[in-house]
C-alpha cells in the first residue's frame, strides 16, 4: 500500500509508486492524501485530500486486501498524519507482527516547491518515525530532521548513526544531493547496529523527479516479497538506477523534460 499524493505528471508520488510496484510484481493499492498538478521542475497547485476520506481509503484496503508492507509519500498536513498515526496503530494493536512501514518523508519537491505544511514537521518526528521500519530522508530532508545542514559523507554518515539513537529506527540516508561527490552514495542504518553503504555511479545530463518515491516503493515491494532489508535496499538502488538510466526524454521547443523508465 502507497499512502502518498498523486503526481499528474506520473514521474514520481503514488502514480511512480504503482509503477514501481507493478514492475518488481507487486500488486500496488493507493491511498492518495492530495492531488498535485505537477510537471518535472514546476509545482503549481497542491489540493489536500479531506482528512475522513485519507483514512477511509486506508480502512478500506485493509478489510479487503492483506497488504504485505506499506510506504507513505507525500502526507502534506499535521491532521492527515496524525490521523495515518492513529489507524495503523489501531491495525497493530495486539498483533506480534507488524506490517513493514517505510517512511519517505517527502518535504519539497525537486523543483523546490514546499511540499510539507510547516506545523507538520513536529508530527513526524514524534509520532511516525518511531513507529516506521525504515525512513529514507534525502540530504535535504535529513538536513531538516536535524536542524542542520548536511556538507558530505562524512556528515551523513554522523547524522545517520544520531538518527537511529534518537528514533530506534532505520534509517536510509541518500547522497545523491551530496555537492562533490563523484558516485551516489546511499548509507543504511539499522537498528540493530548493522550498516551498509550502497554506491552507484551518477548519470550525467538526465534530470528526472521522483527518484525518491521510486527508491521507497521497490524497497516496500522487495520487503513484501520476503526480502531481508538490507537485501531489500540493493536491489531497491540497482532498480532506480536503471530507471535513471535508461531514462525516457520528451522535446518541446525550448523545453526538455526527462522522466524515470520505471518499465527498465
Amino acid at each position: 500500500m502507497t499512502i502518498a499524493g498523486s503526481d499528474n505528471s506520473a514521474g514520481a508520488g503514488a502514480q511512480a509508486d504503482l509503477k514501481t510496484m507493478s514492475a518488481l510484481g507487486v500488486y500496488g493499492v493507493t491511498a492518495i492524501t492530495c492531488v498535485v498538478a505537477e510537471v518535472p521542475g514546476r509545482v503549481t497547485a497542491i489540493q489536500p485530500v479531506e482528512t475522513r476520506i485519507v483514512i477511509e481509503q486506508i480502512r478500506l484496503l485493509f478489510e479487503a486486501f492483506p497488504i504485505a508492507a506499506i510506504k507513505t509519500g507525500m502526507l502534506h498536513s499535521r491532521e492527515i498524519i496524525e490521523a495515518i498515526c492513529d489507524l495503523l496503530n489501531l491495525v497493530h494493536r495486539g498483533t506480534a507482527q507488524r506490517i513493514p512501514l517505510i517512511v519517505d518523508p517527502v518535504m519539497v519537491a525537486s523543483s523546490g516547491d514546499p511540499l510539507l505544511q510547516a506545523d507538520a514537521l513536529a508530527v513526524y518526528r514524534e509520532r511516525l518515525i518511531p513507529i516506521a521500519t525504515l525512513v529514507t530522508p534525502n540530504v535535504d530532508e535529513t538536513a531538516v530532521l536535524m536542524g542542520r545542514k548536511i556538507a558530505n559523507l562524512a556528515e551523513l554518515q554522523m547524522a545517520g548513526e544520531e538518527l537511529v539513537r534518537s528514533y530506534g529506527t532505520g534509517f536510509l540516508l541518500k547522497g545523491g544531493h551530496l555537492p562533490d561527490e563523484s558516485r551516489a552514495t546511499d548509507l543504511l542504518f539499522l537498528p540493530d547496529g548493522a550498516r551498509h553503504r550502497f554506491v552507484a555511479p551518477f548519470v550525467q545530463g538526465v534530470s528526472t523527479h521522483g527518484t525518491g518515491c521510486t527508491t521507497s516503493a521497490a524497497i516496500a515491494s522487495y520487503l513484501a516479497r520476503g526480502l531481508p532489508m538490507a537485501e531489500a535496499v540493493e536491489r531497491a538502488k540497482l532498480y532506480v538506477t536503471r530507471a535513471v538510466r535508461k531514462f525516457h526524454r520528451w522535446e518541446s521547443g525550448r523545453v526538455t523534460t526527462d522522466a524515470l523508465n520505471h518499465a527498465a
